[in-house]
C-alpha cells in the first residue's frame, strides 16, 4: 500500500494530547497564552469574518457551528450544549475543531476542543476582567460549580490576581468536586451555603449553571455597587441567570452584539438596550470601568474568534512537539485531475 503524501496529512491533538500538552506547559500558564492570543485577535477585530453561530436547538440541548476567518486562516469549532448529559454520566458541553489555510481551503489543524473550549472560555473571561474589574479585586464569588469553575478559578487567578474564590452550588457536591480540585493549586477556597454568602466580600461575581431556562441566579437586591459580574451561563436563547434589574444597573459589554442580543443576558432587554463591544475596549475607543462604584457585567456567551484564537495558539504550540499525530485526512493524487484513478490504484 503507497503511503499518503506530506499533503494528505493533517495534525490531528486527541484529547491525550491535550491534556499531555497542558501539563507540559503548565495549566496558568497556558491560560495566560491563550488569553495574550485572544487579547491580540480582538485588537484585529475589524479584520474577522463575524456572523452569529448556527444552532440547531432540540428540546434536550443545542448543537452549533461556530465559523469565521481573518482572510489568511479559517476556523470553526463543533460545539453542543446539553444540560441533561450530567444525569447519564455525560458531559454537558464536548468540541472539536479545525483551523485551514484560506489560500488552499487545506485544512492545517484538527484538535480536540472540549478541554481546549474550557480553557479559553475561562483565558476570555480573565482577560476582560483584567479590563473591567476593580484593579483590587483579590476575591471571586463561583456560582455553579461545575466542569468551568476550576478553569476560571484558575484564570481569575493567573491572570487578575485572584487569590480567594468563594464557591456555591446547588448541588453540594459539585462544590466538593471544585474545592477538591483545586486543594494545593494557591487559591484560598471556602464552600458557601447560599449564594448570598459567596457574594459576600467578592469583588468579581461568575455565574456559570447550565439549566436551560429562564433562571434568577442572581437577584437585583443581592449586588451592590463596585463589583464584575462576569456572566457566562446564559448563552442561548431562552437560558439566561440575572435579574434584569441588575443588567439596568450595569454598564454591559458584549463580545458580538448581533449574537449576544439572542443569546445573552440581554435577552432580556429591549432591542436598543445600550451595550459597549470589548474589541473597543481592548483598542482604548470606549471606556471601561470608570469608577469605583460602577457595576461592570460582562455579558459572556462565547464568541467564534475566541476560537479561532485558540486555534492558532495551538496551530503554533505544537510545531516540533510530539503532542499531535499526522491524520491522512486529504486525498492527494498523483494528478489533482485523476482522483478516480487514484482509487483504482488503491484497490487490493
Amino acid at each position: 500500500m503507497t503511503q499518503p503524501s506530506d499533503k494528505a496529512l493533517v495534525p490531528f491533538v486527541s484529547v491525550d494530547n491535550m491534556m499531555r500538552l497542558i501539563h507540559h506547559v503548565g495549566i496558568e500558564p497556558m491560560l495566560r497564552d491563550l488569553a495574550d492570543y485572544i487579547e491580540a485577535d480582538f485588537k484585529r477585530w475589524e479584520l474577522f469574518d463575524k456572523t452569529p453561530r448556527v444552532a440547531s436547538h432540540s428540546d434536550v440541548g443545542v448543537i452549533e457551528l461556530m465559523p469565521t476567518s481573518d482572510g489568511e486562516a479559517y476556523g470553526f469549532k463543533y460545539v453542543n450544549g446539553h444540560p441533561k448529559n450530567t444525569s447519564e454520566g455525560l458531559q454537558t458541553v464536548t468540541a472539536f475543531g479545525l483551523l485551514a489555510d484560506v489560500y488552499t481551503g487545506y485544512p492545517v489543524l484538527l484538535t480536540e476542543m472540549t478541554i481546549l473550549t474550557a480553557l479559553r472560555t475561562a483565558a476570555t473571561s480573565a482577560m476582560v476582567a483584567k479590563h473591567l474589574a476593580p484593579k483590587d479585586a483579590r476575591t471571586m464569588a463561583m456560582i455553579g460549580n461545575g466542569a468551568q469553575s476550576e478553569f476560571q478559578t484558575l484564570a481569575m487567578k493567573a491572570i487578575c490576581g485572584i487569590e480567594a474564590v468563594r464557591l456555591f452550588d446547588i448541588d453540594r457536591a459539585a462544590s466538593e468536586k471544585c474545592a477538591r480540585n483545586l486543594a494545593g493549586l494557591g487559591v484560598d477556597v471556602t464552600l458557601c451555603q447560599t449564594p448570598e454568602q459567596a457574594i459576600e466580600g467578592a469583588q468579581i461575581l461568575t455565574t456559570c449553571t447550565a439549566d436551560k431556562q429562564c433562571a434568577t441566579i442572581l437577584t437585583d437586591n443581592m449586588v451592590g455597587s463596585g463589583v464584575h459580574i462576569n456572566a457566562i451561563g446564559g448563552d442561548c436563547p431562552g437560558k439566561t441567570e440575572l435579574a434584569p434589574g441588575i443588567l439596568s444597573r450595569s454598564d454591559v459589554f458584549v463580545e458580538y452584539p448581533p449574537q449576544t442580543r439572542i443569546e445573552g443576558e440581554i435577552q432580556q432587554m429591549p432591542e436598543d438596550f445600550p451595550v459597549t463591544e470589548l474589541w473597543e475596549v481592548i483598542l482604548g475607543r470606549k471606556p471601561g470601568r470608570t469608577s469605583a462604584r460602577q457595576i461592570t457585567l460582562f455579558d459572556s456567551v462565547g464568541f467564534a474568534i475566541e476560537d479561532f484564537s485558540a486555534l492558532r495558539y495551538m496551530r503554533d504550540r505544537i510545531k516540533g512537539t510530539t503532542f499531535f499525530e499526522d491524520l491522512d485526512m486529504l486525498a492527494d493524487p498523483d494528478d489533482p485531475r485523476d482522483l478516480f484513478g487514484m482509487l483504482l490504484r488503491a484497490q487490493p
